[in-house]
């Protein structure tokens, strides 16, 4: 069994961390250009028949990939989420792209995402991204609720003359995404309803000063604090790591002074035993 065990630990180190590691990196990257260009109706008429092998001979490695994995984890393997997306995206490939079934030819351009997985920096960025998705969901929720409060005011306000941008509180939050966005929010929406209402100016420039200026910026300081914190715990784990080692060092070399000590000592024991 232990046999076992640390055979399997070698073949997982082996899968991802080996060359195997990088071949995958590099398949995953041409079958993004190949999925690519057969989206090209001249590039299919040329060379269709070599990116469809090319394609499948992809899906195989991968399909190996995966079972070799299944081999060396077990169980475990499901335990990661990573793991999980890289077996259902390999899954969905499997399945035959005809008939009902043929919407799932477009989902092979999934398979680009298992860079998220592969890639190490990827991994992490991505891991910060889902570790700050409960405040980015209070922060929309505040963003909303501005968006609501101001759909109602420009509604009220606007919606008789401008009803296409105004007419109802639906079509006041679409223009108030424009206006957001800085998209012709001047000349497009804010002018116009100035020459018929000289102080909308009082409207939209608070709007545009709490969403674009404040609240969005909120989500990019929320995201960079989260990258920050993921730093700070790889600095901490690689510190640990390293007064581990040297703990370890300093117990051997201890050890090794206590155990020459003692030889030298029987040594001395013996010489004195003889005179």
């Amino acid at each position: 069994m232990e046999t076992s065990d640390h055979w399997r630990g070698r073949l997982g180190r082996w899968i991802e961390n080996g060359w195997p590691h990088y071949l995958i990196l590099s398949l995953i990257v041409a079958n993004a250009a190949t999925l690519g260009l057969e989206t090209s109706d001249a590039v299919v008429a040329e060379a269709g028949g070599w990116l469809r092998g090319f394609n499948a001979i992809v899906l195989a490695v991968f399909s190996v990939e995966i079972l070799i994995k299944l081999v060396a984890f077990g169980p475990r393997f499901f335990r990661s989420g990573w793991n999980v997306m890289d077996f259902l995206v390999v899954a969905i490939s499997l399945v035959p792209a005809a008939g009902p079934l043929s919407i799932l030819r477009s989902l092979r351009i999934l398979r680009v995402l298992r860079l998220l997985s592969t890639v190490r920096r990827l991994r992490q960025l991505t891991e910060s991204l889902l570790s700050a998705i409960p405040s980015i969901g209070w922060i929309t929720f505040m963003l909303g609720l501005v968006f609501y409060v101001f759909a109602v005011i420009g509604t009220e306000l606007f919606g008789e003359r401008f009803p296409d941008w105004f007419g109802n509180v639906g079509a006041s939050m679409y223009t108030l995404f424009q206006v957001m966005t800085l998209e012709s929010w001047s000349m497009g929406i804010a002018r116009p309803v100035m020459e018929a209402y000289p102080h909308a100016w009082l409207y939209f420039v608070p709007f545009i000063l709490i969403s674009a200026f404040t609240i969005l910026n909120l989500f990019i300081g929320i995201i960079v604090n989260s990258m920050q914190a993921l730093h700070w715990e790889e600095e901490e784990s690689r510190r640990q790591e390293t007064e581990a080692k040297a703990h370890a060092e300093r117990e051997e070399m201890l050890y090794l002074i206590r155990e020459t000590a003692e030889r030298l000592a029987r040594i001395e024991r013996r010489l004195g035993r003889e005179t």
